[in-house]
């Protein structure tokens, strides 16, 4: 099974600012940028973007915005604390993702490399190979690898990380405590904590 290779981000929504990426490949974020995460005016030649999020349960920890450029190479402002924006060596990337204090970044031959804090393993991505996509929640990283089948690190409270049995996965997104999964014949599967339905 091959996975449909999907567009890139163009727009993103973090808990209190939002990111677009505009059609000449520069980058507009407008809310909340008390710690800089919505100063992107000066990026150009960006393909994708990804806002990170405040931590759901507390309101507490502040935001960070990611773009990746055309080149392989990423941008990060905002929120630093955990070092989540210290992706400026990062080469040969094709897809990002912002999670509550970390960044996850996936290279062209299919490794994947993480930046900021790692206190429930969402960084423990470093033996990942065969990745064509990414996610985050706040404290878990979910992984599409080519074939189809999902992988996932990190906070498992919930059984969010549970996806090693999922077969046929097209795209993949993470919240705050759970994942998601969209499948080749257009049906979706989930896990993790299910009190909001």
């Amino acid at each position: 099974m091959k996975v449909q290779k999907w567009p890139k981000p163009t727009i993103a929504a973090g808990r209190r600012h939002t990111v677009a990426l505009k059609s000449d490949s520069t980058v507009v974020a407008v809310g909340d940028s008390k710690y800089g995460q919505c100063e992107v005016g000066d990026w150009c030649d960006i393909v994708a973007v990804a806002a990170g999020n405040v931590h759901m349960a507390t309101n507490t920890g502040h935001t960070h915005t990611v773009g990746l450029k055309a080149d392989g190479t990423v941008f990060a402002s905002g929120w630093n604390k955990h070092g989540q924006c210290e992706v400026s060596d990062w080469r040969g990337m094709v897809s990002i993702a912002a999670g509550w204090r970390h960044t996850i970044g996936v290279k062209a031959n299919g490794s994947v490399i993480a930046a900021g804090r790692n206190q429930q393993g969402e960084c423990n991505v470093s033996d990942w190979h065969d990745i064509v996509a990414v996610a985050t929640g706040d404290w878990h990283t979910v992984g599409l690898k080519a074939d189809g089948t999902v992988i996932a690190v990190g906070n498992n409270r919930y059984q969010q990380c549970d996806v090693n049995d999922w077969e046929g996965i097209v795209a993949i997104a993470a919240g705050y405590l759970h994942t998601v999964g969209l499948k080749e014949d257009g049906t979706v599967v989930a896990r993790g904590q299910n009190k909001a339905g």
